[in-house]
């Protein structure tokens, strides 16, 4: 939701309410992890209030530990924390299970697969950065196609049920290969919202995966 346009934030929300979209996903920035400050708390109350569909919430900040009972009371169905900030993501995880949440774990394009090899069947879902985070409208970074092979490699080998997300750069050349590669979630924020027709683009992106 960070391409939306937050002046008719009610508006953007009941567009995705009645679209095919799955799942609202929501970047959370703190200027610190990543070079940008997005929306706090006073927005998350606005989807909790809005939202019908599952709330996949998406922690970009330093010291992610401070802040998961926070997000839980605020409906986060998904809660995602990046490897890179957590001292330590095995407690991480287990305190977002703990308040009845599903658990994710993000990795930036620079850092490797192996860094999450031991977590992978506590996980529910995988997020692989294909852009830096901190900004929307960047160009997918190629790379994340092997870095996706590798992972669900990894996920067949250790028999983990988490689902793959790819986060940054999914457009419509390339959702398909991400698609049939092994992702099952796109987010598409700048490609849906500044489409002529957010809603058939959403119905055109969901149609790839059958």
């Amino acid at each position: 939701m960070l391409a939306c346009n937050f002046g008719k934030l009610e508006d953007e929300i009941d567009l995705i309410n009645k679209s095919e979209a799955k799942w609202f996903h929501l970047d959370v920035m703190d200027g610190i992890f990543v070079p940008n400050i997005s929306f706090g708390t006073p927005i998350m109350k606005v989807f909790k209030k809005h939202s019908k569909k599952t709330m996949d919430v998406h922690l970009m900040i330093i010291n992610p530990e401070n802040y998961i009972k926070k997000f839980a009371d605020l409906g986060s169905d998904i809660l995602t924390v990046h490897v890179e900030a957590s001292v330590d993501i095995n407690k991480n995880i287990e305190d977002i299970k703990s308040y009845g949440m599903k658990a994710g774990v993000a990795i930036n394009p620079n850092t490797p697969i192996s860094s999450i090899e031991s977590i992978v069947t506590k996980l529910d879902l995988i997020c692989l950065m294909s852009v830096n985070p901190g900004f929307g409208g960047q160009t997918f970074i190629n790379n994340t196609f092997q870095k996706l092979e590798k992972l669900k490699n990894l996920l067949i080998k250790t028999k983990s049920n988490a689902l793959i997300e790819v986060d940054g750069g999914v457009n419509e050349g390339n959702a398909k290969k991400l698609l049939d590669m092994g992702a099952n979630i796109l987010v598409a924020g700048n490609t849906i919202f500044k489409s002529e027709d957010p809603t058939s683009t959403i119905s055109y992106l969901n149609s790839l995966q059958f």
